[in-house]
């Protein structure tokens, strides 16, 4: 017997607002229950868990134990830049003159995660493993 990861969570202060991001973010819609106010919501992502974000009245006190990694269909570049345009901060520039390595960014709320290079740039640089794991 095993278990079946059925969802991400992800506590917020406005569940609906950082829903809208993550959901920008990934392309998929929200609940279609969701509503401004709600204090759990979530994204339906095409395949795999939904990311389920969960208000509670504590703020983020210190870096984050589990994150997400994002692998963009454009370029780590281009998506970096996508990203910080709808509301994302740089937390830490890893990236590296070979082209390995990510970019740790920020939600609204704070949240770190990790852009990847795209699968048509590793297989032009041939990578493989974890060399840009986003180990964050």
């Amino acid at each position: 017997m095993v278990s079946t990861l059925q969802n991400v969570a992800i506590d917020c202060a406005d569940a609906y607002g950082l829903a809208r991001f993550w959901s920008e973010v990934t392309g998929r819609p929200l609940h279609p229950e969701s509503r401004p106010g709600d204090p759990e919501t979530e994204v339906l992502l095409a395949e795999g868990p939904v990311l389920h974000f969960n208000q509670v009245p504590e703020p983020k006190t210190g870096k984050n134990r589990l994150h997400l990694c994002l692998r963009p269909e454009i370029s780590r570049e281009q998506e970096v830049e996508r990203l910080l345009g709808i509301g994302a901060t740089l937390v830490a520039d890893l990236r590296n003159a070979d082209g390995s390595g990510w970019a740790v960014l920020a939600d609204p709320e704070g949240n770190e995660f990790c852009v990847l290079r795209s699968e048509s740039e590793r297989a032009a640089e041939g990578a493989s493993g974890l060399v840009d794991g986003g180990g964050r």
